[in-house]
């Protein structure tokens, strides 16, 4: 086999493996996991069942994939939205807590990442996924207000997971609140009393 050839399947199933993403996370984040089959995934991606399983175990190894995929780009736009704009580190977690939280609002993330991935994944594997994409942004704008002299003196990865473990726990409470804009201007309030809590 050529190098040609062998580039040309390479980059078919990297097509392929981009619509299964792509379809899938549209059905999960719209109806949730369980409502949605493998059938239906293919025929929205354009490809066949064999694709499908050449690419992925099974269903719960496409919705890791998603899951992942939602961390990262959810990581991403909190980086470059909120924490781009902020004066200095502590206003950059006030500002990435709230994005964080606005960002969990939206259906697609909500469905996914805070009530599917879980139940789905298990908790552990939903922990381990969503602090390889977060924590090592807290735990650098952590060090970053210490190096500053805004932030107490302390060991930042310590308490970045503290923080992320209020952030998750936050935007759970929110998604299933009954009323949700008033749950999130209560634990917004929470989490700036805690950020403040860290000054030096």
């Amino acid at each position: 086999m050529d190098f040609k050839t062998t580039n040309k399947q390479v980059q078919r199933s990297a097509i392929t493996r981009r619509a299964l993403l792509e379809a899938a996370r549209g059905l999960f984040g719209e109806r949730g996991y369980a409502a949605v089959g493998t059938e239906e995934i293919v025929r929205h991606a354009g490809v066949t069942r064999g694709a499908l399983y050449h690419q992925f175990k099974d269903k719960e190894q496409l919705f890791e994939a998603v899951f992942e995929e939602v961390e990262a780009r959810t990581t991403q736009r909190i980086a470059n939205e909120a924490l781009g704009g902020a004066t200095d580190p502590v206003a950059a977690l006030r500002a990435g807590a709230r994005a964080f939280l606005a960002v969990c609002a939206e259906p697609e993330v909500e469905r996914i990442v805070l009530l599917d991935a879980p139940a789905v994944l298990g908790w552990e594997r939903w922990r381990a996924i969503g602090l390889r994409h977060g924590l090592g942004l807290v735990a650098g704008t952590i060090q970053a207000g210490i190096d500053a002299g805004l932030i107490a003196p302390q060991p930042a990865t310590p308490l970045a997971h503290v923080l992320i473990g209020a952030l998750d726990e936050s935007a759970l409470y929110v998604a299933r609140a009954e009323g949700p804009e008033v749950a999130r201007a209560e634990v917004v309030g929470i989490l700036d009393r805690m950020i403040d809590g860290l000054a030096a």
